[in-house]
C-alpha cells in the first residue's frame, strides 16, 4: 500500500502545474538561489494544507462555497498583485540580486502565501490520501504522515525544476533584451496563474 502511494505521489508531484510553473519562473528570472526559496515557501505552504486537511479544513472548504471560493480569490489576487509588482520592478537585474537576504525571505513568503491561499491543496488531501489508509490506525496520525511524505516528494521534484531553471537563468540573463524581458516574463507568469486559479472550476 506504502509502495503505491510512493509512486503516485512521485507522478503527481512531477506533473507540472502551477506551483512548478511559480517556481521554474523565479528561477529562470531571478537565479536558483530564489528558485529554491520559492520551493522551501510552496512546501511550507503544501504541509500547511496538508496539516489543515487532516484537521478537516477540508471538509470547512468541501461544505462551504462561501469559504472556498473567498480563500480561492484571495490567492487569485495576491497572485496578480506578485504580477503587477514584478512588471514594475526596476530593469537593473544586479541590483535585484544585490539584496539576496531580504528578497530571499520575500520570495520565501511569496511561495508560501500563494500555496496556503490555494484551498484545491486542502481538498486534494482529503480526497487523495484516504486512498491509502488504514482502519486499524488512528486517522489523523496516517493523514499527517502520508501528507508530509507527499510535501517531502514534492519538494524534491520542484528543486529539480528550480535546478534546471537556475542552470538556464545566466543564458538568458547574458541576452540583451531578454534580461529587460525578464519581469515581463514574470509577472505574466503570475497574472496568468491569477486569471487560471479565478477560471478553473
Amino acid at each position: 500500500m506504502f509502495s503505491a502511494f510512493l509512486i503516485a505521489s512521485f507522478i503527481l508531484a512531477v506533473t507540472p502545474g502551477p506551483g512548478v510553473l511559480f517556481i521554474v519562473t523565479r528561477s529562470l528570472t531571478q537565479g536558483r538561489r530564489y528558485g529554491l526559496a520559492s520551493v522551501a515557501g510552496i512546501a511550507l505552504g503544501n504541509l500547511g494544507n496538508a496539516v489543515g486537511a487532516s484537521i478537516g479544513l477540508a471538509a470547512v472548504f468541501a461544505v462551504s462555497a462561501l469559504a472556498f471560493t473567498v480563500v480561492k480569490y484571495l490567492g487569485a489576487l495576491y497572485l496578480l498583485y506578485l504580477g503587477v509588482q514584478a512588471m514594475r520592478r526596476p530593469r537593473v537585474e544586479s541590483e535585484a540580486r544585490a539584496l539576496a537576504p531580504a528578497s530571499l525571505a520575500r520570495i520565501f513568503r511569496d511561495g508560501l502565501v500563494v500555496a496556503l491561499l490555494n484551498p484545491k491543496t486542502a481538498i486534494f488531501f482529503a480526497a487523495f490520501l484516504p486512498q491509502f489508509m488504514s482502519a486499524d490506525s488512528p486517522a489523523i496520525v496516517q493523514s499527517l504522515t502520508l501528507g508530509s511524505v507527499f510535501v517531502a516528494i514534492a519538494a524534491v521534484t520542484d528543486t529539480t525544476y528550480a535546478m534546471a531553471g537556475g542552470a538556464l537563468a545566466p543564458v538568458l540573463t547574458r541576452a540583451r533584451g531578454v534580461r529587460a524581458f525578464g519581469r515581463y516574463l514574470t509577472g505574466g507568469a503570475f497574472i496568468g496563474l491569477g486569471l487560471y486559479t479565478v477560471a478553473r472550476d
